[in-house]
Parts: C-alpha cells; sequence; structure tokens
C-alpha cells in the first residue's frame, strides 16, 4: 500500500448522476432460463408432503422480535474492560458513519483520551498526491483528567445502544462515564464522587499527514497555517484550523454541568462553512439525555434487519461487532472509508486504497441486509467527472479510472497498460457496486453507476487490448496489486477483470433494455482474450511471471474469488483452484490478515468448511504477526479496518452463498458448529433467507422475495422436501439436479422449504458450545 502523489488539476466535485441511455429492446432470459423444463407445483423428488393437499398457513416464530430479546442477545457480545487500554486497538471505539472517537490511555500520563477524528476532514492540495497533498488530516483529541492516580477501569461497550458505560477508578474517588456520537457530536457525561473531579481538555493536532510517521513531506509541500481558537456568543469554545489549499475544519464544544458535547465540521472550498456547521450541530443537541434517546431509536430499528447466531462464542461476538463497527464508519452518501475508518491515527495510509480496501471493507453488509451503508457505490456516482479525470487525457471522450489511493472524491490518475502500472482498480470496486445491485435488484443503481462507469473502465482496456500472433488478445505489461514482479504482458488480475467487466456489461445492457453499439467488441473480447496464464502450481501472475514467492494479496486469484469467474461449479477446474490455493499460502512470510480471511472464503466456496475456519482462526491467533487485535481493530505499519470486516464475510461466505444464481444456504458450515441461525440474510437476487441448523442438519429454510426474481435454491436437505408458499399452497418446483431446486416465488411472496415433517419455525439464538472471553480487555 505504498503512494505515489501525481501533479494533477482538480476536477469540480459534483456528482454526475446518470448518463443518457439511448434504444430500448427487451431482456433477454439467461440461457439456461430457456432450457429449463417448466416449473410445476409439488414436490421436487418423488411422492411426498409437497405433492399432497394444500396445509394450514404456515409463519416463523422470531424469538427476537422485542427489545429484551435483543438488549438480552447483544449483551452477550459486548467488549468489556477491566483495565485501561493503552493503545488504539486495545480501548473501546464509537462512531457515526463520519466523525469518530477511540478512547485510551493518554500516554505518558494518567489520564484518558478521547480521539476526535472525522471521515470528511482532507487536505485539497491534489498536486501533492493522496498521500499528503488529499490525505486525511488529522483533528484532536479530548483528554479527561482525574485528581487521582487511575487504579481501575470497568467498562462496557454495550452494542445494543452503541454507547460506552463505566467507571474509573483512581486514588482520589471514582469517575462515572458514559459516551456515544450521534449526528456528529461527541456527547460524553462524567460524574465525579469522592475527592475526584471532571476536568477536560482538548488538544488540537497539526493539520499535516499522518503519513509523516514513514517519510518526508514532497517537494514544495508547505504546512498548513496554525488553528486559532473563539468563543462564541454563547459560550461555545471553537478551534478553527484554515487549510492552504481552501478550507476549513472547525472543532466546537462546550460544557454543560456533566455533561461535554462536540462536534467538527469541515467544508472546502469555504473558508467559513466548517465553522457555522459545527456550531449548527450543538445547537441541535439540548443534553445527552435528549441525543441519546434518538441515537438508541437508530441503533435499535438497525439491529433488526437481521440476524445471525452460532455456537462460537468468541467469533459470534467478533461477527456482530463488525456489523456495529461498519456502521459506526460508513453510511451511503457519506465519504467512503479510508483505510482506518472515521478512525485516524498516525499511518502511512491516510487515504482510500482502491486495490483491495475498499472493496474487502464493503462486502459484508450485503448480507447483513444493510445497503444503508454502502458509501462505496453512492461514491462511484458521485464521483464519476473525476474518474474521467483520472485517465490520461488522450482516453477522457471514452474512458474512466483511478489510480491505488485516492481522497474520498476518488482523485488519483491511473497509469497506461504497458509501463508496469496497476490499471484495474476501478473495475474491482465496481464488482462491489454490481454486488450492490443483485443484493438490491436496484434498476437505477444499474442504470445510472455502475453501467455507464463500467463502461468507461473497460474501455481504457480495450484501447490497450492487441492480437498475438496466436490470434489471441493480449494486454501489455500491467501490475497484479502488491505482487513485486510485473508480468511483461497478461497480467492475470486484469484478465479477470476484463472478463468480468465485459460479461457484465452484456448482461447489463440487456437488463437496462440498450442496444449498445459496443456489444460486439465485449463479445469479441470475451472469444478471444488470452487464457489465464497457468503453470504446474496453478494460477501464475501473469505471462512468464509464476507466483514464486510469498504474497499477502490474492490479486492473480481474483477469478476464483470473489469473481467466482472459475469456481467449483465447474468440476473441470477444481484441481486447477485447490492447487492454486495451496500454492499462494505455501509460500509464507509475506502473508497476513487478509490472506486468511481471503483463503477461508475460498474454501468455504469449495464446500470444505473445516478447513475455512481453520484459515480463519490464523487470523485470530496471536502468535502470527499481524492477528486480530483486543477491539476487534488491526494494524500493520498503521490502521486498517479492511481484514476485521472481510473476516465477517468469511463468516457469511460459510453459511450462505449466493454467486451464480444459486442461493447456497449453508455450504460450508464447519463440523463443529452443529447449530446456526440466519434470519432475514440478504442475497443476491434480493432475497431474505431465514434458516435454521440444527444437530448439523438444515431444520428448514424460509426465503422472501423482495423483486420477484429466479429463485433457484441449493438447499441440503434430503427426502421428499416440501415446499410451500406463504398462504400454505404448494409452490411450483422444479428439480435442476445437484440439490438444487427452482422455485417460482412471485415479488413479495414467501416460501418454506423443509424435509420429513414439519420442524418448529423458530428464530433463536443458539447455544454456545465454544465459551471464549469477551473482546476488549476483560
Amino acid at each position: 500500500m505504498t503512494s505515489q502523489g501525481e501533479k494533477r488539476s482538480p476536477v469540480p466535485r459534483r456528482a454526475v448522476l446518470g448518463t443518457a441511455l439511448g434504444g430500448a429492446a427487451t431482456v433477454a432470459l439467461p440461457p439456461q432460463a430457456h432450457a429449463e423444463p417448466p416449473l410445476r407445483p409439488g414436490s421436487s423428488g418423488g411422492a411426498g408432503p409437497a405433492g399432497g393437499a394444500v396445509g394450514r398457513p404456515w409463519r416463523l416464530r422470531d424469538t427476537m422480535t422485542t427489545d429484551d430479546a435483543w438488549e438480552r442477545f447483544l449483551r452477550g457480545q459486548d467488549l468489556l474492560w477491566t483495565r485501561l487500554p493503552a493503545l488504539w486497538h486495545e480501548g473501546p471505539f464509537l462512531g457515526d458513519g463520519l466523525l469518530g472517537s477511540m478512547v485510551y490511555q493518554e500516554p505518558g500520563a494518567h489520564q484518558v483520551r478521547f480521539t476526535v477524528q472525522h471521515g470528511r476532514v482532507q487536505d485539497h492540495r491534489p498536486e501533492f498526491g493522496s498521500g499528503w497533498g488529499t490525505c486525511r488530516l488529522p483533528v484532536g483529541h479530548l483528554t479527561l483528567e482525574p485528581v487521582g492516580t487511575i487504579t481501575a477501569v470497568d467498562w462496557r461497550l454495550s452494542l445494543w445502544n452503541a454507547e460506552l458505560t463505566g467507571t474509573i477508578t483512581t486514588s482520589a474517588g471514582t469517575l462515572t462515564l458514559s459516551a456515544l456520537i450521534h449526528d456528529e457530536v461527541l456527547a460524553v457525561r462524567v460524574r465525579a464522587d469522592g475527592g475526584e473531579r471532571v476536568t477536560w481538555t482538548f488538544h488540537p493536532e497539526e493539520a499535516v499527514s499522518p503519513r509523516r510517521i514513514s517519510e518526508a513531506p514532497p517537494a514544495g509541500y508547505t504546512a498548513n497555517p496554525p488553528w486559532t481558537t473563539r468563543t462564541a456568543a454563547d459560550g461555545t469554545e471553537q478551534v478553527l484550523q484554515p487549510l492552504t489549499g481552501g478550507g476549513q475544519t472547525a472543532t466546537a464544544y462546550r460544557r454543560t454541568g456533566d455533561d461535554l458535547l462536540l462536534s467538527v465540521g469541515h467544508s472546502s472550498p469555504s473558508d467559513t462553512a466548517a465553522e457555522a456547521a459545527s456550531l449548527r450541530n450543538l445547537r441541535r443537541v439540548t443534553s445527552y439525555d435528549a441525543l441519546r434517546r434518538r441515537h438508541t431509536r437508530w441503533w435499535h430499528a438497525f439491529y433488526r434487519k437481521s440476524f445471525v447466531s452460532f455456537p462460537d462464542q468468541r467469533l459470534q461476538s467478533f461477527h456482530w461487532i463488525q456489523l456495529y463497527k461498519v456502521a459506526s464508519a460508513s453510511r451511503a452518501g457519506g465519504p467512503v472509508m479510508a483505510t482506518s475508518g472515521p478512525w485516524l491515527e498516525p499511518t502511512p495510509w491516510p487515504a482510500v486504497w482502491w486495490n483491495l480496501n475498499v472493496q474487502l471493507e464493503y462486502w459484508l453488509i450485503h448480507g447483513f441486509n444493510h445497503p444503508e451503508l454502502d458509501a462505496l457505490a453512492t461514491t462511484l456516482r458521485q464521483s464519476q467527472e473525476q474518474l474521467i479525470a483520472n485517465v490520461p487525457a488522450a482516453y477522457r471522450a471514452d474512458s474512466s479510472g483511478i489510480g491505488r489511493s485516492s481522497d474520498m472524491f476518488a482523485d488519483r490518475g491511473v497509469g497506461w497498460p504497458g509501463t508496469g502500472a496497476e490499471t484495474g482498480d476501478l473495475t474491482w470496486a465496481l464488482h462491489n457496486v454490481w454486488l450492490s445491485y443483485r443484493h438490491s435488484m436496484d434498476k437505477a443503481l444499474l442504470r445510472d453507476t455502475l453501467f455507464p462507469v463500467l463502461r468507461r473502465a473497460i474501455n481504457y482496456y480495450l484501447h490497450f487490448l492487441t492480437p498475438g500472433s496466436d490470434g489471441r488478445l493480449h494486454l501489455p505489461s500491467t501490475l497484479s496489486p502488491e505482487y513485486p514482479v510485473v508480468p511483461p504482458q497478461d497480467t492475470t488480475y486484469d484478465l479477470a477483470l476484463i472478463r468480468w467487466g465485459c460479461q457484465t456489461l452484456i448482461e447489463s445492457s440487456q437488463l437496462l433494455g440498450i442496444e449498445d453499439e459496443l456489444t460486439p467488441r465485449w463479445q469479441e473480447v470475451l472469444a478471444r482474450l488470452t487464457p489465464y496464464p497457468v503453470d504446474d502450481n496453478g494460477f501464475m501472475i501473469g505471462a512468464g511471471t509464476p507466483y514464486a514467492q510469498s504474497h499477502r494479496h490474492y490479486s492473480h486469484l481474483l477469478m476464483v474469488y470473489p469473481l467466482y469467474l472459475v469456481n467449483w461449479d465447474q468440476p473441470e477446474n477444481r484441481d486447477l483452484i485447490s492447487k492454486s490455493v495451496a500454492h499462494w499460502h505455501a509460500l509464507t512470510g509475506a502473508h497476513r490478515g487478509y490472506s486468511y480471511t481471503g483463503a477461508a472464503s475460498m474454501y468455504a466456496m469449495t464446500g470444505d468448511g473445516d478447513t475455512a475456519i481453520t484459515y480463519l482462526r490464523r487470523f485470530f491467533d496471536p502468535t502470527t504477526r499481524y492477528p486480530c487485535r483486543a477491539n476487534t481493530h488491526y494494524t500493520e505499519a498503521g490502521p486498517v479496518i479492511e481484514t476485521p470486516l472481510s473476516a465477517s464475510q468469511s463468516l457469511h461466505d460459510m453459511f450462505c452463498q449466493s454467486w451464480g444464481g444459486v442461493v447456497r444456504v449453508f455450504p460450508a458450515v464447519p463440523s463443529a458448529w452443529a447449530d446456526v441461525t440466519l434470519h432475514d440474510f440478504r442475497t443476491q437476487g434480493a432475497f431474505l433467507v431465514s434458516a435454521v441448523r440444527e444437530a448439523g442438519a438444515t431444520r428448514f429454510i424460509r426465503i422472501r422475495s423482495l423483486a420477484g426474481e429466479p429463485l433457484r435454491l441449493r438447499h441440503g436437505l434430503s427426502g421428499a422436501l416440501t415446499v410451500l408458499l406463504d398462504d400454505g399452497t404448494p409452490a411450483r418446483t422444479q428439480d435442476l439436479g445437484d440439490g438444487t431446486l427452482a422455485i417460482d416465488l412471485p415479488r413479495g411472496r414467501e416460501v418454506l422449504v423443509h424435509s420429513g415433517s414439519r420442524p418448529d419455525l423458530v428464530i433463536a439464538p443458539v447455544a454456545v458450545s465454544e465459551p471464549g472471553p469477551a473482546w476488549g480487555l476483560p
């Protein structure tokens, strides 16, 4: 994750909301749909209940419908502290998708630090690159300064309330605290007992790139001006930070009784709007209690959108903490997550990284059924002019791209194929947008963002594809992210993205009814593009470049995961997949946390849950070089947020997969996890899946269709199946073989699938069979 600054001129920060889409055409069904026999009512496999008389209507009995049930369950997942965290990756963390705070000991003092950072606060000098000129900038931190020496803490980070509560015991008395962040306001309430008193100090931090821990500023770089302070008419204190490149950061705070309220505003190009915004945010808040009521209403509604429970206490808690974390770090329409989310600390990576980080950050939101957290899709929609400006001028008429790292406005030039440049990152990011479309079936997202931007991203590649003497199309030298050797041509990373992009453009144009003039070219590329370079060890980095040294990134395996172009449903490719993944991990030394989460998801695709969980547990093994940290965050040379979030996606891949138009329920559950409950797990095709596994067997599956898409279910059940719609009538089905059932499920309807007699249709937490300590410092 190195960064090379490029001197470029900024473009206006405004959204391009769509591209004119002319023409009309009927949507073609996928080829396999035409080949399938008609659906029929009744059983998919011989005589049984599904072929009999209409039964009584059924419904799930969801035990997770009350505040008490949710509070009780999530309390078991909370983070706990019985000793003072000394580092950022040990302490509690709070956020609302914009403002963020981490809580830990002030270095070298018996004080408690509350960091104050904001996802929109950045520099605005693109001529110095993303590492310095458009990097995230620090804001400051608060210190809570007891009279006595801190001797103990007793803290709980409540997931249900998204609130930190507890006590600080000192040699002089006790401080009782509670803290939360909502609507860009940090609210902290502290009460003193005994000889203690409450003293707060805000410490502004120098507005300079956190990258200074690893390198000197570039030539010509000048420091931002010093901050100034003022007191508003109502007594609110403000710290005002002007920026050399234009704009301002303003931090406003006030104390009222036991309550401290703080807000951060940022504006660009305006030099004054941030000052007004920070005051306005505070004026909306009358007290801690008033803000807390709004805050808990939001979070309590948020959690109810889905439910998952499995018997490993440590991992189950981790999984729910990641949902809390991503909702604290991202909201649709807000800034796309930088490598550290909203919790900026000294780091060589104070920007958005597009060659793996941003993709992994957002995968988990789909299964958790939280599309409202998708800042990546909205960022690409709003940044279309900038994505055009990122390609060399000769290609801007029809192409778009992005370099390795950028600010939240996607401002970073992309290099030329043929120069060893990293060129595929925008296309990979658009795969995330495709996933957002597939999980929502939102045609507006397809029409206004995915299709027009992907069309331009693939066009950039098309300018450089050339026929070789073998009649195949070849790509000149490009970089497979993070591998230290550049192939002379045909980098596997890019070949996978080109194939996926052309397939997706053809499918998207059919879905949108567009007769695109480039369709013949996309078809030609798919027919003539050179095969992936392969040797005896599996997929190579590129032509003439074997995978020969340890590599933390799985850029050369993208066609396996997450693109699934080469997958386990293709028997002819299973040996190639197996030896490629095994060889990737056989060369050790460079592996990092996401190397293990990636391998776990790849083995989950093969249906091998036991190997998948073995790899995933390496991320949690404290003897590895880069394990998951005490508060579930992660660090290498600096904070990187994507790896723990991708670990949650690895768990999702064990519980439910939906690539290739097939919903797979419990495809790779580890054998030790006899019981698993899923409820309203969102899949591609916009289905909500509820399923219960007991004693190692699936008891029932309920699926709700949100969009009326074709449903193909790999159910994992044996024997005669009962397949009932929500009115009690048998669904029309067709056995497709390989344990897969096609089910006619109209939009807004539900279907129940089970074998044998009807089980209890109960959604409830499962019993813990693998106890483990709480996260934090319990």
